[in-house]
């Protein structure tokens, strides 16, 4: 039986577009029409490069802990703690001693996201 296209599965991510987005954070993106999701999994202590996207942008820690830096500020986060980025709020995160694995939600989709690559994109 054939797996349904609309279907995927968090722990299984042969069919995501992969980005390695800095060293030691790596996203497995699922593009829509309307929005998209990004899980990442972020190895311990990783830290992305600051940036920002005009796209709204909401992050669920599913696993482990870190800091997020969004506008200036410094905020820790676990397992269950989510946020919202406004667009154009600079932000990135860096991961506590265990790492982290985040779910990432876009709205509308991040065209840069639609294709493997590397880095935050283009902006």
């Amino acid at each position: 039986m054939s797996k349904h296209p609309e279907f995927h599965n968090i722990d299984n991510s042969s069919d995501a577009i992969v980005r390695q987005l800095a060293d030691g954070l790596t996203a497995h993106i699922y593009p829509g029409d309307q929005a998209m999701i990004s899980v990442v999994t972020v190895a311990p202590g990783a830290e992305g490069n600051m940036h920002d996207h005009p796209e709204e942008q909401w992050g669920l820690c599913l696993e482990g802990s870190g800091i997020r830096f969004q506008g200036g500020e410094e905020i820790a986060f676990s397992k269950g703690d989510f946020w919202r980025t406004p667009g154009g709020v600079p932000h990135t995160m860096r991961a506590g001693e265990d790492g982290c694995r985040v779910l990432d939600i876009f709205a509308p989709p991040r065209d840069e996201y639609r294709k493997p690559g590397s880095g935050f994109g283009n902006r």
